[in-house]
């Protein structure tokens, strides 16, 4: 059975930006098409491969969706795709537009759980996986899974496939003469899901709309773009991310652009391709511009960063020298983006000063999506004072994935999402975040549910009680705590013993493991009868000798 994606956004609303300018009415594969039409010889993507062309991909695009067709993809359809940055990751992706199915892409590495949540809940028909990565079997870990995924129909495997799995590198690298595909969906039917951990125990998936990636978020990306010539952008993070959505779906069928990618985030390979390369734009998290930071060749002018136009910065808070050593050392503007899968977005700008990228996100593009401040009656805030950041555009995602749970929890009657985030709106009009109002950690760009956390601590046989909090750390942003009641009688675990059980026996991925573990006799208790977070997070130094 299909999921069903109801848009939470008036339709009044929706027909108002429409003839605004704001969306451009068509499908992304049919503004793929027109790229491809336009300049069929540019670059569309350099990976470890090459470079492939905008008639190459689409070659490669419309053999994949005739394989998926093949194998009954159906318009709606939801197609979960786990695989590295790359040509067949952007393929795949047209692929699944091409045919009006839903891509759901999420990075390669997600463990059991997460990868069984995301799946089950979106009802996924098709998934198109990775077979190894770093030592584990993903095909196995999928196909243990589909006793628990009663909706899910078919599996591509990149790799040697499982029985009843179907080989991806089967696929002929071009697509019969007579293809085509037949069905043109409604540029306001869903296109693609993202993904976000957020604040819940499992990962919140957001739909969206054609017109909402390429009106909302195309004009996010436009706002940055500087001159004639389209952009050459690399993605330091997932395509299958958040943060990575502009990359198929906005830098190739929007801006045909090219888009430049890693397989996996290296720093010392990332400088090497921005000489190499020629990017007019990086796309990171705050870590990955301070590892690169650390590499001489950026520092002694071994490699030339003069094609640069910004580096942009999402997915955590980033501090002022961080910023102030990345203009430095790119010799190009630095963006500050504030944004999520959940429909937020705003960013400084190309012509910012220093000290507005680093102290501010910038003034909000209604093209884009408004911003409002609301008090906790939710009245509007006076300018100038503190609240919860709603937003609502052309960006806005139609709702979360049969989740209604999740839809009266973060979005309104009128279509704002309530994002959880405190900020205020300065003299000037640019948003300040000034805290979080929901319980999320945010490492190294990565949302991290405490909850989820807590309650698998909490199944390890000697322990109690446990608590989950983000502790600062200067170069993370946060890190994963844990504090810890035993159980009377029995050896509470250290955090070597922690780690290894919620990795290997409870599938927790890596980057959510706890990275400093407190045993306390007892947890702390608020006057109001509830944990006290605040002395828990003061109890802690600032980490030392984390993994």
């Amino acid at each position: 059975m299909s999921s069903a994606f109801r848009d939470l956004v008036p339709a009044a609303l929706r027909a108002r930006w429409t003839r605004e300018g704001n969306y451009p009415g068509k499908t992304l594969f049919e503004l793929f098409e027109e790229r491809v039409a336009a300049h069929p010889g540019r670059p569309a993507v350099i990976d470890g491969e090459g470079v492939v062309t905008y008639a190459g991909l689409r070659r490669r695009a419309l053999a994949l969706a005739h394989a998926l067709a093949e194998a009954g993809t159906r318009p709606g359809d939801v197609v979960a795709v786990n695989l590295a940055n790359g040509r067949l990751a952007c393929a795949t992706d047209l692929a699944v537009a091409a045919l009006g199915a839903v891509c759901l892409p999420y990075p390669v590495g997600r463990r059991r759980q997460d990868t069984l949540a995301m799946l089950r809940r979106s009802r996924a028909a098709v998934a198109v996986v990775t077979r190894h990565t770093g030592g584990t079997d993903y095909g196995a870990m999928l196909d243990g899974l589909r006793p628990e995924l009663p909706d899910l129909r078919e599996v591509f495997v990149l790799g040697e496939p499982l029985p009843g799995m179907r080989p991806l590198d089967a696929v002929p690298a071009d697509p019969p003469a007579s293809f085509a595909p037949s069905f043109r969906p409604d540029p306001d039917a869903a296109a693609r899901v993202l993904v976000s951990s957020g604040s819940e125990a499992e990962p919140k998936m957001v739909a969206y709309s054609h017109n909402a990636l390429a009106g909302g978020r195309g004009a996010f990306l436009r706002s940055l773009v500087r001159g004639q010539e389209p952009p050459r952008v690399m993605f330091l993070v997932p395509l299958a991310s958040s943060f990575g959505s502009t990359g198929t779906s906005v830098t190739l069928t929007v801006l045909g652009g090219t888009l430049v990618v890693l397989p996996r985030f290296d720093a010392a390979a990332a400088v090497t391709a921005v000489g190499r390369h020629r990017p007019t734009h990086i796309m990171g998290v705050p870590t990955m511009f301070q590892e690169m930071l650390a590499d001489p060749r950026l520092r002694d002018g071994g490699v030339d960063t003069s094609s640069l136009t910004a580096v942009v910065c999402g997915g955590a808070g980033v501090d002022p020298r961080t910023v102030e050593d990345c203009v430095r050392a790119f010799g190009c503007a630095f963006v500050n983006l504030y944004g999520s899968a959940d429909g937020v977005n705003c960013h400084t700008q190309v012509e910012d000063d220093l000290v507005t990228a680093q102290t501010t996100a910038g003034r909000p593009n209604p093209a884009v999506t408004t911003i409002r401040i609301t008090r906790e009656d939710g009245g509007e805030a006076a300018p100038g004072e503190t609240g919860e950041i709603w937003s609502r555009g052309p960006m806005s995602p139609l709702c979360y994935v049969n989740a209604p749970e999740l839809d009266g929890r973060y979005r309104t009657a009128d279509g704002w999402v309530r994002t959880g985030d405190l900020g205020r709106i300065d003299a000037a009009g640019r948003l300040n975040i000034t805290g979080r109002k929901k319980e999320i950690i945010i490492r190294a760009g990565l949302n991290i549910s405490p909850a989820e956390v807590e309650q698998l601590v909490n199944t390890h046989p000697g322990v109690k009680s446990a608590v989950c909090l983000g502790v600062p750390d200067p170069s993370l942003g946060e890190r994963v705590c844990v504090w810890v009641v035993g159980t009377p009688g029995q050896q509470a675990p250290d955090l070597e013993e922690l780690r290894r059980y919620l990795y290997e026996e409870r599938g927790l991925e890596r980057a959510k493991l706890p990275e400093l573990l407190r045993v306390v006799d007892e947890l702390p208790i608020s006057p109001a009868g509830k944990v006290d977070k605040h002395a828990l997070r003061a109890s802690v130094a600032a980490p030392a000798g984390t993994p």
